[in-house]
């Protein structure tokens, strides 16, 4: 029984018999050339992925922001264009964008069936492409969901040191840590490391003296037993997560450490009180830096 959730070719569907002709023209959405999936389904990095891989009829690699939403890489746009390598030059539809270009044998890797760059080339191609914080928002998220490491995008970058873009994915990479969970969680990072504060650890497991798991900090300082904790706004709205925090920031004091919140708000529109409120505790407990 086929849902047809994932891009598929319309002229296999109807040579199975899984599809007639009037099934596909009346309750499909045609997405490229024989590439269709079912009327209603919402747009994903994935799904534009598999479509564009399907135009290619197998003949490229997915790179970029298909690549990272592949290999697992949350916070991907599911608007975005989805991204292929090819060597020479192919005119694509709208949708996809092509690059020239020909990955080396140990930068490829299979999803699905798909011929994908590994994790540490798609960085590779991120950290480049991307601008500004948005790069390490995304090798964040890329390194939290494969686990690979600031080192082995690294390699690359000395692989290809002639490639556009290396010089600033070098100094992004400087900034990378795959423990954040979400990009708020990496640009609050950012703002306290550009302030001048010492660099964070990130989830941080704090335990009771008996060895019990009290809580999962977004990011602090063990040493000074000071955390900063990102609340998205379920942290607010929702009454029953409100009352877990409660008890949660409640144990934390009582085990002796010092939290600051930030919001969204916070983040946006005063950056300066954050970084005076972590300073202030992080004095408090006995900081030099």
């Amino acid at each position: 029984m086929h849902s047809f959730d994932a891009p598929f070719r319309g002229t296999e569907a109807i040579a199975s018999g899984a599809l007639t002709a009037y099934e596909l023209r009346h309750g499909f959405v045609r997405l490229h050339r024989d590439v269709y999936v079912r009327r209603g389904v919402a747009p994903t990095a994935r799904n534009r992925a598999r479509a564009a891989w399907l135009w290619s009829a197998g003949r490229g690699t997915l790179a970029g922001l298909s690549a990272a939403a592949l290999h697992g890489t949350k916070w991907i746009d599911g608007s975005a264009p989805a991204e292929l390598l090819r060597a020479g030059h192919v005119r694509a539809p709208s949708g996809i964008v092509v690059r020239q270009g020909i990955p080396d044998d140990d930068e490829l890797c299979r999803v699905d069936g798909m011929t994908v760059t590994s994790p540490a080339r798609t960085g590779f191609d991120l950290g480049r492409t991307a601008k500004g914080d948005r790069a390490v928002e995304l090798l964040d998220a890329l390194c939290h969901a494969t686990g690979v490491k600031p080192a082995e995008i690294r390699e690359h970058a000395c692989r290809h040191a002639g490639a556009r873009g290396v010089s600033a994915l070098r100094q992004v990479l400087e900034f990378v840590d795959g423990g954040a969970e979400s990009p708020p969680e990496t640009r609050t990072r950012l703002l306290l490391v550009r302030g001048g504060l010492p660099v964070p650890e990130t989830q941080i497991h704090v335990r009771a003296a008996d060895g019990r798991l009290l809580a999962r900090a977004d990011l602090g300082w063990r040493s000074w037993r000071v955390l900063v904790e990102y609340d998205g706004g379920h942290h607010w709205t929702d009454p029953a997560q409100r009352t877990r925090d409660i008890d949660r920031y409640a144990l934390l004091e009582s085990a002796g450490w010092r939290v600051v919140r930030v919001d969204a708000r916070l983040l946006a529109e005063r950056p300066d009180v954050v970084l005076e409120r972590v300073r202030a505790a992080l004095r408090a407990a006995g900081a030099r830096w």
